[in-house]
């Protein structure tokens, strides 16, 4: 019975010499949630770094694109949230699979409840000089121009950046750092002001968390951070009886 609505986050292929192993476990995961997934949601940097050309494909990841595609074609509904590591997918994976793509946090009812779901960069406007780079990047303009560039180039320079950025990466910032200092949540209880949500779920931060966030109208909302498959193989589930839960995965030595 499909009944099921899955989330997950943050694989981060193409980056790590485990890489393959957890691509490699990812689709043992999609395989164990295939019968009884009703939808699922990817909520971005699935991909370390992925740049849609008209005419070429990027190298690897072909195992969880094939699994995506069969569940696809099993009638899962399926839904990617573009993150800053993979945020130039453009188009590819909606002419492939019909995967709906979304650019931004999208609050969506689903059985009656109201989620808030995304990725989560850039939220609740914390850091100023992430704003200023996540308009260059998402600039159309910016993004045809780097599409004219070679695309050995293009690898070169965002792998590149993207090591520069993890190495340069506190481990503490990855900590829940209180309600008022965490941008997603800041976003989330300005949503909330505006309308009920029963739930807000992002990825993003690297860390799985569950807990209560209030609104300073009272209303509540069940915050989840669906955490990564990068580190912690973790995922969320919903379901109508149990509710949204946050859950890890024990893949199985094959």
């Amino acid at each position: 019975m499909r009944d099921k609505i899955y989330f997950i986050t943050d694989a981060h292929l193409g980056t790590g010499p485990d890489t393959a192993q957890r691509e490699h476990q990812l689709c043992q995961w999609l395989e164990s949630i295939r019968a009884d997934a009703r939808m699922l949601f990817l909520l971005g940097d699935m991909f370390d770094y992925w740049f849609t050309y008209r005419y070429v494909v990027p190298r690897g990841h072909i195992r969880l694109l094939g699994k995506l595609a069969e569940m696809a074609d099993d009638g899962v509904e399926l839904h990617y949230f573009l993150g800053n590591h993979d945020m130039w997918l453009f188009d590819y994976l909606t002419s492939e699979m019909s995967i709906t793509m979304h650019d931004d946090p999208a609050l969506m009812t689903i059985d009656g409840k109201r989620f808030l779901i995304g990725h989560g960069d850039g939220l609740g406007h914390l850091d100023p000089h992430y704003d200023r780079l996540r308009r260059i990047f998402r600039s159309r303009l910016n993004q045809r121009l780097f599409s004219c560039l070679p695309q050995w180039l293009t690898f070169g320079i965002a792998t590149g950046w993207s090591r520069k950025s993890r190495s340069s990466h506190p481990v503490e910032s990855e900590r829940y750092m209180g309600d008022s200092r965490e941008g997603i949540v800041l976003h989330c209880r300005q949503q909330m002001m505006n309308e009920p949500i029963d739930f807000c779920v992002f990825g993003h931060r690297h860390t799985p968390l569950s807990r209560i966030i209030t609104a300073d109208n009272g209303r509540q909302s069940l915050y989840v951070n669906v955490g990564d498959w990068l580190d912690h193989r973790s995922y969320a589930v919903y379901t109508h009886s149990d509710g949204l839960q946050l859950c890890e995965w024990a893949f199985q030595q094959r």
